[in-house]
């Protein structure tokens, strides 16, 4: 129904904002990591907006990305996931950490979410483990003009990121230095493990 909402924030209440927009004033719920970064009453904001319809209720969810409200709408679709728990998660873990701990199995990330204990966040791996593509978030910064490259051998990267958690390394901890490397000159396991080892110091 509504995509996105364009107006002045009126008032901050706990979980949720207040937009003014042509005179209406839209109630909009959002997670804890998003209200603390928009702000102040008084300025300008633009949110993309989820409305979740119930029996006896209409609540209108805000998002300061496409990306938030993407992995909003995967994660209500596993069972034992309702609105508020995502929102939970999505105030504990930015989109990009919530897709590495995905990705990496890491049920101690998302489990640190509020409300979410260690057999839910098992069930959001298992269910959205094969919705989320590496080519989502391992985008690799390149030192070249071309600026993005990306490991086009997804076998390199779930070896190194196995063999960086062999040591003791949190699995998501391992995937987000592995996205830091400069993949130039690497072209085997060894090297990416050396690359990323040196990112983590």
């Amino acid at each position: 129904m509504y995509g996105y909402i364009k107006g002045i924030i009126e008032d901050i209440d706990g979980e949720r904002v207040i937009i003014e927009n042509n005179g209406i004033g839209y109630n909009v719920f959002v997670s804890s990591r998003v209200m603390a970064s928009i702000g102040y009453t008084g300025r300008e904001i633009k949110l993309y907006t989820y409305l979740s319809v119930k029996e006896d209720s209409m609540t209108l969810f805000g998002f300061l990305s496409k990306d938030e409200l993407s992995l909003f709408k995967m994660l209500i679709t596993v069972s034992g996931i309702g609105p508020k728990g995502a929102m939970g998660i999505l105030g504990a873990l930015n989109p990009e950490d919530l897709r590495f701990a995905i990705m990496s199995g890491d049920v101690k990330a998302i489990s640190q979410s509020p409300g979410i204990g260690a057999k839910t966040a098992q069930k959001v791996i298992l269910e959205l483990k094969d919705k989320i593509k590496p080519d989502d978030f391992i985008q690799i910064q390149s030192q070249h003009s071309e600026g993005v490259t990306q490991i086009s051998n997804n076998d390199i990267i779930a070896e190194a990121a196995m063999a960086l958690t062999s040591l003791g390394y949190g699995q998501t901890e391992a995937l987000r230095a592995i996205k830091l490397c400069d993949t130039d000159s690497i072209g085997t396991v060894e090297e990416l493990i050396k690359a990323a080892l040196k990112k983590m110091i």
